[in-house]
């Protein structure tokens, strides 16, 4: 299958077009490094040592004897990515290339307006590209749980039957984006549904919950394959970062009593999600939605599960108590359905002290190149 992934340099992106490449597909990636130039704007550098796109390709094909395809250049610019899909006329197109931080977005009113224009605007241009060359090309779009918020009822997977006043339509889930981020996605997703209802668009929405971990199979072939690792605030998700702090000594940054909750699962389950949705797509006309996450925890129950973890590599980890930057209940009821992907195939990696303890082991290796500027929390909600 011909495989284009937007956002092919990122944490998720790079793994992804190998895991894919390494199943006989034809992949091509497109970044702008967009993601390097933001993280080091935040004062951070990622804790793996990453070479560019071209390097990371040759050294793919020198370890697998395959080819990724690599283009460089700004999604925003409708010229040269409605070239690319024309050209190489994609059967599924996986879109990460977006802005993925709510902290980056809740900055000031120009963190804001970068996040929504970026975000919306070269999301739009995938979908109206697929449309003008008539391509039968299914959209794979990674969304995100934050796109819900946390209701106090039930989290469905997209859509909710509702019954007002004598009549019943199975609509949107309602959303409630707890950021200029998230509320960037939710456009998305309205944009996406808008395509299938009148376009005939196939797509599917994973909205997907936080994603920890360093390897997958692929990343342990050779070091040059390395994924970046993200441990700033502003980037950096809350199982990776917590690893990170764990392995410098640096107490871990639990914000408030630590009692919000949030969906997680493993990087390689990621790619097993992507693979799945790519080989069972949606009809023409419809927009699925998956919940993309394996477990729900408390951000307090992860730091308890790295301080368990690293005890048993010697470290002695203090978990610390900040004052959260966010506008957010500190206690709340969360319970998002995730069986779709389950009845596809999906075989959740459960978190355990072992997988902790294997991703501690190889962030040691690269604890010297920590940036600690990086770590404590500076954005502000408020």
């Amino acid at each position: 299958m011909r495989i284009l992934i937007l956002g092919g340099d990122g944490y998720l992106g790079w793994p992804t077009a190998m895991h894919l490449s390494a199943r006989g597909h034809e992949v091509v990636v497109v970044d702008n490094y967009l993601r390097r130039q933001m993280v080091t704007e935040a004062g951070s550098d990622s804790l793996t040592p990453v070479l560019n796109l071209a390097q990371r390709a040759q050294a793919w094909k020198e370890v697998s004897g395959k080819e990724i395809g690599v283009h460089l250049f700004d999604l925003c610019a409708y010229e040269p990515l409605n070239n690319l899909i024309k050209e190489f006329r994609p059967e599924s197109i996986v879109h990460y290339g977006q802005i993925p931080s709510a902290p980056y977005s809740m900055q000031d009113r120009i963190h804001a307006t970068f996040t929504q224009t970026n975000n919306i605007v070269n999301n739009l241009n995938v979908v109206f590209s697929i449309i003008e060359n008539d391509i039968d090309c299914h959209l794979v779009k990674l969304g995100t749980m934050g796109e819900y918020g946390c209701p106090n009822i039930d989290i469905e997977e997209g859509y909710i039957e509702i019954e007002h006043k004598g009549r019943k339509d199975t609509l949107p889930f309602p959303k409630l984006p707890h950021s200029w981020y998230h509320a960037s996605k939710v456009a998305d997703s309205t944009n996406i549904h808008f395509a299938t209802r009148v376009y005939g668009l196939r797509a599917t929405d994973l909205n997907q919950g936080v994603v920890y971990g360093v390897h997958t199979p692929e990343t342990r072939l050779d070091d040059r394959l390395l994924s970046r690792y993200d441990y700033d605030e502003q980037f950096g998700t809350a199982l990776n970062r917590f690893c990170v702090q764990a392995v410098i000594g640096h107490p871990l940054t639990v914000y408030g009593q630590g009692g919000q909750t949030r969906g997680f699962l493993n990087i390689n389950d990621t790619l097993a999600c992507i693979e799945l949705a790519i080989l069972n797509p949606a009809d023409r006309g419809e927009m699925r939605v998956y919940n993309q996450f394996t477990e729900s925890f408390s951000i307090m129950q992860l730091a308890e599960e790295v301080q368990r973890a690293a005890k048993t590599l010697g470290l002695d980890v203090e978990i610390g108590q900040f004052e959260n930057p966010r506008t957010e209940a500190a206690e709340h009821y969360y319970n998002p359905t995730h069986t779709k992907l389950v009845d596809l195939g999906l075989k959740p990696t459960l978190l355990s002290d072992d997988l902790v303890t294997d991703n501690l082991s190889t962030l040691l290796k690269y604890k010297d190149r920590v940036i600690l500027d990086g770590i404590a929390p500076r954005t502000t909600w408020k």
